[in-house]
């Protein structure tokens, strides 16, 4: 039964214009609960912490430019996968001005802060680009 139904939505795509290949390449990057000196926070796959931007406000992204090379964006191609402790329908998408595919989590677009490394949390709570860097937590909010 699983096998038929792949097969049906993979010759749908097929069938759009969508090579299988590339329907199947989809899969969007992996988020994460991790424990860290601030708590659980939201993290990507490889353990890099992400940060929400109270500017934002639940809104489209306002960290362009010399913003966004100190914050990076977190980008996907697909939807993005809940890990452990993601809470699925709290994770989502929100298209930036170039065209990419920016992840949100809890409504809020996130991001890294360029020197942090897996494990390493270097900028909680500062006050940048117009407002507060914070991680986020499992419930889509941010630690204060």
């Amino acid at each position: 039964m699983r096998r038929a139904l792949l097969i049906a939505a993979l010759a749908a795509l097929v069938t759009a214009g969508l090579p299988a290949s590339d329907a199947m390449a989809k899969k969007g990057v992996k988020v994460k609960i991790q424990k860290s000196e601030f708590g659980k926070v939201l993290m990507n796959g490889g353990g890099k912490a992400l940060y929400l931007f109270t500017k934002d406000k639940k809104g489209p992204s306002k960290c362009y430019d010399a913003c966004a090379t100190a914050w990076p964006p977190f980008f996907t191609k697909g939807k993005p996968v809940a890990g452990k402790g993601v809470k699925g329908k709290k994770l989502g998408t929100t298209l930036r001005d170039d065209g990419r595919r920016q992840v949100t989590y809890g409504g809020h677009p996130v991001y890294f802060y360029v020197d942090d490394s897996p494990g390493v949390i270097l900028c909680q709570d500062v006050f940048e680009f117009g407002g507060l860097w914070l991680l986020v937590n499992a419930g889509g909010g941010a630690v204060r």
